[in-house]
């Protein structure tokens, strides 16, 4: 057995939202080792200005790097806009973010290429969908719009159903007269509001996340490079170990309703000081 391919991949984001890209990973890849690390203490990245996003990541990215990683995968589609190259620089294993494989999936499901993404506003800002979108079909129509209100609303657990539905409605209320064919949820958060946001936008709007297409691509980049763990009986041993920079009761609530099964959280002050939360 290849003993690279045991090391673990590793997901970070700025706080819940990548558990969307983590359950699918998990599902794709169950062999697969996972280490998460939510950066709840400082979510959301969105408002934050660029370089200090790329510090709060190179943060995160030194302190997975402790651990034997094969690959890493930014789950945070601001992070992703901002720092993917500069990561992909300085680590020497694979590194995926989210924009491409999201924009691949919309692409390949628009019907008639009137595509919305919501997201933060540093991801809007930045225009990565959109330059993702129009490389692979120039003459696709991009409407995007940042959605700030909803982070926090996912990151809270929106235990109020119709105070969820209210806010959800707002953000979007811009989107509903682009006659739009599907709609890229672009922050990973986004995926845990999709019942919300299915009612809002209507049944004739597909919504798109990229966790499904990024684990895919991870994936098909592992078994490239001889990486994946194939080792028989593996599946009885895998411990996924998932860390927060913020208060882990509250992620352990998300996180175990989320992956619907028990799981640990560790507290992280990026200085290895820990609090484990057991499910």
């Amino acid at each position: 057995m290849n003993r690279e391919s045991r090391k673990a991949i590793g997901i970070l984001d700025s706080g819940v939202g990548g558990l969307t890209v983590a359950k699918e990973v998990i599902r794709q890849l169950p062999r697969e080792h996972i280490l998460y690390f939510g950066d709840t203490k400082r979510c959301p990245y969105g408002p934050r200005e660029p370089q200090e996003v790329i510090a709060f990541t190179k943060q995160i990215v030194d302190f997975l790097s402790r651990f034997p990683l094969k690959a890493l995968v930014i789950a945070c589609n601001t992070a992703t806009a901002v720092a993917l190259d500069i990561v992909k620089e300085e680590l020497n294993i694979p590194v995926l973010g989210v924009v491409d494989p999201g924009a691949r999936a919309a692409i390949n499901m628009s019907r008639h290429g009137r595509i919305g993404v919501i997201g933060t506003q540093g991801t809007i800002k930045s225009a990565a969908y959109e330059r993702a979108l129009k490389s692979i079909h120039p003459g696709v129509s991009v409407y995007s719009h940042a959605c700030p209100t909803l982070v926090p609303l996912a990151e809270g657990g929106f235990k109020d159903p119709l105070a969820a539905r209210q806010i959800v409605r707002a953000a979007l209320d811009p989107m509903k007269s682009k006659d739009l064919d599907s709609l890229i949820l672009g922050c990973t958060h986004y995926p845990l509001l999709s019942n919300y946001i299915g009612e809002v936008m209507g049944s004739s709007v597909k919504l798109i996340s990229s966790a499904e297409e990024t684990a895919r691509e991870l994936s098909t980049i592992l078994h490239h490079k001889g990486l994946l763990d194939r080792e028989i009986g593996n599946l009885h041993i895998i411990r996924h170990r998932f860390f927060t920079s913020g208060n882990p009761r509250v992620f352990h609530e998300i996180a175990e309703d989320w992956l619907d099964h028990p799981l640990e959280v560790e507290r992280v002050n990026l200085e290895q000081t820990l609090t484990r939360v057991t499910g």
